[in-house]
This record gives C-alpha cells, sequence and structure tokens, in this order.
C-alpha cells in the first residue's frame, strides 16, 4: 500500500476496504492492515481487491474521493464517484488544451523531451555497465546525436517539426538498440522497428510490452479522471487511447524497452517461444507470453525514487504518478507538466 500525492494506492492482492467512522480500513483475511482518515485522500486506487463496503463508497461519493477498482494486472474496471467529482471541469480543459495547437506543442514536447533523455540514459547505462563488451565510441556518438535532438525539442513551435525531430531521435536510438542485446544473439536481434506485423523475435516483444504499457497508462489516466482517448502529441483517431500513446512516450526506453533487453539477456525467454507464420508475422506462444506477464508484474513492483516527487514507488505506479501530475497542470496547479526523466 502507498499513498502518493494524496491518493492512496492499496496494492496487496485480496484485501477489502471497508468504513469505520471517518476512517478507510483496509483488511486482508479480516486482519486490519491499514487503517487511515479520509479527509486526507482525494482518491483510492485498489488493485485485485475482493471487495468493497457499500458503506465505504458512499462515504467516498459524499466527499468526492474518486475510489478506482483495478484488476490485478492493473486494467481499469470502473470508478466510482460522487455527483460533483470535478472530473467534467477537468476533462474540458484537456479539451480545451487539445484544441489549441500551440498548447499541445507545449505539453506535446515535455513528453518528447523526456523520450529522448531517457533513450540517452539508456545507451549511457550500457555503455558504463558493458564498456568491454560495446563498442563505446559509437554509443557516445549516438548518445551526443541524441544530446542535439532534446535540444531542438526544446526550441520547437511545431508539432510536425516535433514529430520529425521524435523520428531522427528514434532512428538513432533503434540504430543501436541491437548492440544492447548481449545474449542468444543468432534468435534476438534487431535490426529495426516493424509492428504490424512484427518480423522477428525482439519486435515481437516490444509489440507485446508496448501494449501491456499502453494499457497501464490508459488505466492510470482513468483513475484521475482524464480522457484517454483526447491526446496532444497524437491527435484524435476514433478508438485510439492517445493521450495515453503520449503518456507513454517517455517511458518507452527506460521502462519497457529496458524490461525487453532484460528477459533476452538472462535467458528468461528462448527461441522456442516465437512462431514465424507464412505472410512472415512472428508472434508468441501462450507459455511465452505467461512468462512475460509474469515478469512484467515483478518489474512493476520494483522499487525506484521518482524523479520529480522525491519519494520511492514502485514503477508500476510510475504511470499513475504521471496522470496524476498532468491533471495537476491542467487544473493549474502547476506552471508545467513534469515528465519522467530517469537517471
Amino acid at each position: 500500500m502507498r499513498k502518493l500525492l494524496n491518493t492512496l494506492y492499496v496494492t496487496t492482492p485480496n484485501t477489502y476496504l471497508s468504513l469505520d467512522g471517518e476512517n478507510i480500513v483496509v483488511l486482508k483475511d479480516e486482519a486490519e492492515m491499514l487503517r487511515m482518515p479520509l479527509h486526507n485522500l482525494e482518491g483510492i486506487v485498489t488493485f485485485g481487491y475482493t471487495g468493497a463496503s457499500p458503506a465505504l463508497m458512499g462515504a467516498c461519493a459524499k466527499r468526492n474521493i474518486a475510489l478506482s477498482f483495478m484488476k490485478q494486472s492493473g486494467k481499469f474496471l470502473s470508478r466510482v464517484v460522487g455527483e460533483v467529482r470535478g472530473n467534467v471541469t477537468l476533462r474540458k480543459a484537456q479539451y480545451r488544451l487539445s484544441d489549441n495547437v500551440e498548447d499541445s506543442n507545449k505539453i506535446a514536447r515535455n513528453f518528447l523531451l523526456a523520450k529522448v533523455y531517457n533513450a540517452r540514459w539508456v545507451i549511457e547505462r550500457a555503455t558504463r555497465d558493458y564498456a568491454i563488451r560495446l563498442d563505446v565510441d559509437k554509443l557516445k556518438g549516438v548518445s551526443k546525436t541524441l544530446v542535439n535532438s532534446m535540444e531542438l525539442i526544446q526550441q520547437s513551435e511545431d508539432l510536425e517539426q516535433l514529430r520529425g525531430y521524435e523520428g531522427e531521435a528514434a532512428s538513432q536510438y533503434f540504430g543501436v538498440f541491437d548492440d544492447l542485446i548481449l545474449q542468444q544473439k543468432d534468435s534476438f536481434y534487431f535490426n529495426c522497428r516493424n509492428k504490424r506485423p512484427p518480423l522477428d523475435n525482439v519486435n515481437a516483444m516490444l509489440s507485446f510490452v508496448y501494449t501491456l504499457l499502453a494499457h497501464d497508462a490508459a488505466a492510470a489516466l482513468e483513475t484521475v479522471g482524464l480522457d484517454p482517448y483526447v491526446g496532444f502529441l497524437h491527435r484524435d483517431r476514433p478508438g485510439r487511447i492517445s493521450l495515453a500513446l503520449d503518456m507513454m512516450e517517455e517511458l518507452r526506453s527506460v521502462y519497457a524497452d529496458r524490461f525487453v533487453i532484460s528477459l533476452i539477456n538472462r535467458r528468461e525467454v528462448n527461441a522456442e517461444g516465437f512462431i514465424q507464420k507464412e505472410n512472415g508475422a512472428v508472434i508468441m506462444d501462450d507459455d511465452t507470453r505467461k512468462t512475460i506477464l509474469k515478469a512484467w508484474q515483478s518489474r512493476k513492483q520494483e522499487k525506484i525514487t521518482h524523479p520529480f516527487l522525491q519519494e520511492k514507488i514502485a514503477w508500476g505506479l510510475v504511470p499513475h504518478a504521471q496522470a496524476m501530475l498532468l491533471a495537476r497542470f491542467i487544473r493549474g496547479d502547476l506552471d508545467g507538466y513534469p515528465p519522467f526523466m530517469w537517471k
């Protein structure tokens, strides 16, 4: 369990939430695990719950405390809110910003600045940890190029220009992605990013993990009352979770890519778990998919110190922290959106 920015996250599975006076009580096997005054909270998010009492749901609705229910995997299920929550006001502010190209550019710029910053950090970390096994000069050259990309992104005043700079930076980053794969090179190699369909084992894993991350980001946005379908960098498209795709940009390399590379280098996956179809598409078998899902859930439990909040949280709560920070910026509580820049 974790309290973050006035939101209580109940991550312990099979817990029951109840009300005792003015307090929320978290029970597991009828034993009290936590007691906290409701007046300290503006939101409660519970993962893998067994239930919540009607009294607690009523108290949360009356006090405008959003009570969100998630699967243990992080998939959003539902949210209980009162008559007046402020979500309409928040979403209207979100829609106004999205409709304004200049405002959208400012927010998108922060997403992409963090994306390139984190991609550079992944490369720098590799040169530090595996200097003997890597072409350090080659990787340092790409790192220097990404610094230049960040400067261009900071100066950009146009969304199309931003996308161009991001594309160039991604090309540089993925150009050395194969160098970071140190084991099972015969079966796990990376020539370029391909996704519809993925044409090799690495791209199949990346596409799958990116989907998991996108769902986690969408669920986090739902819990704070933002519309995951209305973005700033990714523009409106029916059925596309544009804002979730925006927010996950800053987490791709440092969260998802490092996870995939780790699975390969630690030999937690192997070539036997991948199947190539007649059209060239590569898919994973059920056992490999289960292995990745289990490892993904374990990674989400690992603790880090959030670079902006300076609080120790689990990796799995990072999308939720970023969603809350984005909501606070849109409400006007912050001067700018602080992207996730990890090191």
